[in-house]
């Protein structure tokens, strides 16, 4: 493994190369924090009530809902009411398209996390339904190879008309 990617091309001049234009950067601005991660986490297992998102994060309730409030206004999640009966009327938190699209970033913080820094795997491990065998983050191209980081260059992106 190189572990670092190869230029090609050139990019623009320096004033544009920003963090501000950065994906990875715009990325971490709306899932910063630790437990804005592990709610993300709880969503994809399926918790859709506040209380448990608390519970299951480990996390107050002020926190809970100020990265509750976050994730809606960033698209993530979605609230929907819901009432028991003889309840009050509650919010339940869902998943929305543009949230579901972070399960291979968490599939692959859980897959390195297993590997490096716990002995044992993680408490959980993803299975394939269909086949019950392990499934795993990886990289691969748009005409569907698996590609190694040593196959990897980076490239400024072509300008389109849209831009």
């Amino acid at each position: 493994m190189s572990h670092t990617l190869r230029l090609t091309g050139r990019l623009e001049p320096r004033g544009a190369w920003t963090a501000e234009r950065c994906p990875i950067a715009r990325t971490l601005q709306v899932v910063s924090t630790r437990s804005a991660f592990l709610i993300l986490r709880e969503a994809f297992y399926g918790t859709t009530r506040f209380d448990d998102f608390a519970e299951r994060v480990g996390i107050s309730e002020p926190v809970t809902a100020a990265r509750l409030r976050e994730l809606v206004e960033h698209g993530l999640l979605e609230r929907e009411d819901y009432r028991e009966p003889g309840q009050r009327t509650r919010r339940q938190y869902r998943l929305t398209s543009r949230g579901a699209e972070l399960l291979p970033v968490l599939v692959a913080l859980m897959q390195w996390g297993g590997r490096w820094l716990d002995e044992h795997g993680g408490p959980v491990t993803l299975l394939h339904r269909e086949c019950g065998e392990p499934v795993s983050a990886e990289l691969r191209c748009a005409a569907g190879h698996h590609v190694d980081d040593e196959e990897l260059e980076l490239a400024p992106r072509r300008r389109t008309a849209t831009d």
